[in-house]
C-alpha cells in the first residue's frame, strides 16, 4: 500500500531518501531484500516523504523489493519510488523494455536518470544532443500518461552546466514542459561548494520556471551544505541518504540535512514528533548494513554532545546550552560527560549526576577522585570508554570517606596462567585463581582458548556458586592497545572489555606491563560492576 500524503505536513517540500538505491553503493554494503524492506520500514517510521527503493528490471534482488514492498509495508507516509533510465536512443518508449520494468514495478513515482552534460551524450550514449532532449520528453510524457508521477535525476547537471549551460537548462525545459513534477540538478562527482551550487540554482530556476530538487556527492565534504544551499536558491525537493551512505565517500547525509531544516530554518518537513525519532533510526538502519554507528556523526553520534574539556563542564553546570547548539533530546540524543586527564570538578560532579552518585557538594572529596582520574589517565587508563571503571572507582572513595574502608565483592589472593606449547602445534591455556568472597579462600582452575578466556573461567568457577548473576554476563568485545612509552615487549598494554547481562552493556578498562594483567584488571571491575549493577551487596 502507498500512503495518502495526509500525515506528511504538505507536498510543497519533499524529503526524498535514496538509502536503498544509491546509499546501496557504498563498498562494504550488500542489502538482501529483506535488509530493503526492514530499513523501509524504518524511513516509512521517520516520515521521509519519498523512499526509492532500486531499478526494477535491472536485477531481480530490486524487482523482488517491488513486489514484496507493496505486499507487505502498509506506507504511513512515504510513497515508493522506482529508479531508471530514459528510453534508448532510437527506441520507441512503448517499446523499451526497462521503461516497462518501471510501470511493471507498480510504483506510483518514477524517477527518471538523464544526461545534461553535452559530452556525456556525446560520448556515453553516443546519440545526438537533440535526440536525447526527445528521449528524455517522451519517457516522461509517456510515464505521466501512464498515470505515474514522474521526477527527472540531471546526472551531472553542475558540471554539465559549466560547459555548456544552454544545453543543460534545455534539458531541465524538455523534462518540466514534458510533465515532470520535479527535475532534479544532481553533483554527481560531487565537486561543488555552497556558493556555487546556490547561484547555479537560482539561475536556472529564474531560467526555466520548473521545480527543482538537488542531489548532492559528498566528495568536497560538503554534500549537506550544498543541499541546504540549495533550499536557499529555491530548491524545494533533497535527496539523501541515511547516515550519508553511498558510492565513493557518500551523499548528502538525510538526518543532518532534516535536523537543519527542521530545527534550523523552522520549516517543517516531517510529521510531528519524529525528530526525536531520528538517533534510534540511525542507529538501527546503521545495524541493519552491518556498519557501526558513527560515533562522530552530527545530531545523531554518541559523541554529538559528548563533552570533555573542564572549562566546557563548568560552563554546562550553569547551562548547557552554553556549549549545545540544540537541545539532544530534540533528536534523540542525550548529553554525555566524559572523564579524563582534562576532567575538572564539574566534569567529575556531572558524570557523577549522569550515573546517579551524588556527591552532595563534597568538594574534597570530589578533588580526590580528580586527582586519582589524573593520575591513573597519566598511567594509561581512560575513563571516557569504561564508565563502569569510572563508577567503581568514584563508589571506592565514596566508601572510603564515609565508612573509612571500601567494600568488594571479592579479593584477590593471586592468579596465574600456563600456555603449554605441545609438539603437535596445538596450545593448552590453563588458569588458576586465588579469592576470598563472603568469608571463603576459594583456589579454581579452567582451562580456555586462550589465557585471558581461562581467567575469566577461572573466576567464574570460583565465583558462581556465591554469586549466582553471573551465570547472565558475557564479555562481548575486547580490545587491546599498546600505549605509547618503553619499546617491545616492555611495552605498556591497554585492555577494555565490554560486557552485557542480556539487559546493557558496560564497559571496563585495565593497564598493566603485559596484556594478561590488564585483561586480569578490566575483567575483575566488569564482574564487581555487573554485579552492582545486579544488586548484589558487597561484602568484603
Amino acid at each position: 500500500m502507498t500512503a495518502t500524503g495526509t500525515t506528511v505536513p504538505d507536498d510543497r517540500f519533499h524529503i526524498f531518501d535514496t538509502t536503498l538505491r544509491d546509499g546501496a553503493q557504498r563498498e562494504g554494503i550488500n542489502l538482501t531484500v529483506a535488509d530493503k524492506l526492514a530499513i523501509a520500514r524504518h524511513l516509512d517510521d521517520f516520515g521521509v516523504g519519498f523512499i526509492e527503493g532500486g531499478w526494477p528490471g535491472a536485477n531481480p534482488r530490486d524487482t523482488e523489493f517491488f513486489a514484496r514492498a507493496q505486499a507487505e509495508i502498509d506506507f504511513r507516509h512515504a510513497r515508493l519510488v522506482a529508479f531508471g533510465a530514459t528510453r534508448k536512443a532510437g527506441v520507441r518508449v512503448e517499446d523499451d523494455p526497462q521503461v516497462a520494468a518501471l510501470l511493471a514495478s507498480g510504483a506510483p513515482v518514477i524517477t527518471l536518470v538523464a544526461k545534461s552534460h553535452d559530452r556525456h551524450v556525446e560520448l556515453a550514449l553516443r546519440t545526438t544532443l537533440d535526440e536525447n532532449l526527445a528521449m528524455v520528453a517522451d519517457t516522461v510524457s509517456y510515464l505521466r500518461a501512464q498515470g505515474r508521477r514522474v521526477f527527472v535525476d540531471c546526472e551531472h547537471f553542475f558540471d554539465g552546466y559549466r560547459a555548456n549551460p544552454e544545453y543543460a537548462k534545455s534539458v531541465v525545459r524538455a523534462a518540466h514542459q514534458a510533465g515532470a513534477e520535479v527535475v532534479v540538478l544532481c553533483d554527481t562527482n560531487g565537486g561543488m561548494l555552497p556558493a556555487q551550487v546556490q547561484a547555479v540554482v537560482g539561475t536556472v530556476l529564474a531560467d526555466t520556471g520548473a521545480r527543482l530538487g538537488i542531489h548532492a556527492q559528498d566528495d568536497t565534504g560538503c554534500a549537506v551544505a550544498n543541499t541546504l544551499a540549495a533550499v536557499d536558491a529555491g530548491a524545494t525537493h533533497v535527496q539523501c541518504t541515511a547516515n550519508g551512505y553511498g558510492e565513493r565517500v557518500g551523499n548528502a547525509n538525510l538526518f543532518p540535512v532534516v535536523a537543519a531544516l527542521e530545527l534550523k530554518y523552522g520549516r517543517r518537513v516531517l510529521p510531528a514528533g519524529s525528530l526525536a525519532e531520528m538517533t534510534r533510526i540511525s542507529h538501527a538502519i546503521a545495524e541493519l548494513v552491518n556498519l557501526t554507528p558513527a560515533t562522530h556523526q552530527p545530531y545523531v553520534g554518541v559523541s554529538a554532545f559528548a563533552h570533555k574539556a573542564g572549562l566546557h563542564a563548568s560552563a554546562i553546570k550553569v547551562d548547557p546550552d552554553l556549549y549545545q547548539h540544540i537541545d539532544p533530546e530534540l533528536v534523540g540524543n542525550s548529553m554525555r560527560m566524559l572523564v579524563s586527564d582534562m576532567a575538572g570538578r564539574a566534569s567529575v560532579e556531572l558524570k557523577g549526576k549522569e550515573l546517579g552518585i551524588d556527591f552532595g557538594g563534597d568538594r574534597e572529596l570530589i578533588g580526590r577522585v580528580v586527582d586519582r582520574i589524573k593520575e591513573r589517565e597519566l598511567a594509561g587508563y581512560t575513563y571516557e570508554a569504561a564508565d563502569a571503571s569510572f563508577e567503581l572507582l568514584v563508589r571506592e572513595e565514596l566508601e572510603q570517606r564515609q565508612t573509612g574502608r571500601a567494600r568488594r565483592f571479592f579479593r584477590l589472593e593471586s592468579w596465574r596462567t600456563i600456555v603449554e606449547n605441545r609438539p603437535d602445534g596445538s596450545h593448552a591455556n590453563e588458569a588458576t585463581v586465588k579469592v576470598r568472597a563472603k568469608g571463603e579462600r576459594i583456589v579454581a582452575t579452567a582451562e580456555g582458548n586462550g589465557p585471558v578466556d581461562a581467567l575469566d573461567r577461572a573466576l567464574r568457577v570460583a565465583l558462581e556458586r556465591i554469586y549466582p548473576q553471573l551465570a547472565t554476563m558475557e564479555l562481548v568485545d575486547y580490545r587491546v592497545r599498546i600505549l605509547e612509552g618503553k619499546h617491545g615487549t616492555q611495552s605498556t598494554t591497554r585492555v577494555l572489555v565490554s560486557t552485557t547481562d542480556g539487559q546493557g552493556e558496560w564497559s571496563t578498562v585495565g593497564v598493566a606491563e603485559n596484556v594478561i594483567a590488564a585483561s586480569w584488571q578490566a575483567l575483575d571491575d566488569a564482574y564487581a560492576y555487573g554485579l552492582r549493577r545486579a544488586g548484589a551487596e558487597p561484602t568484603e
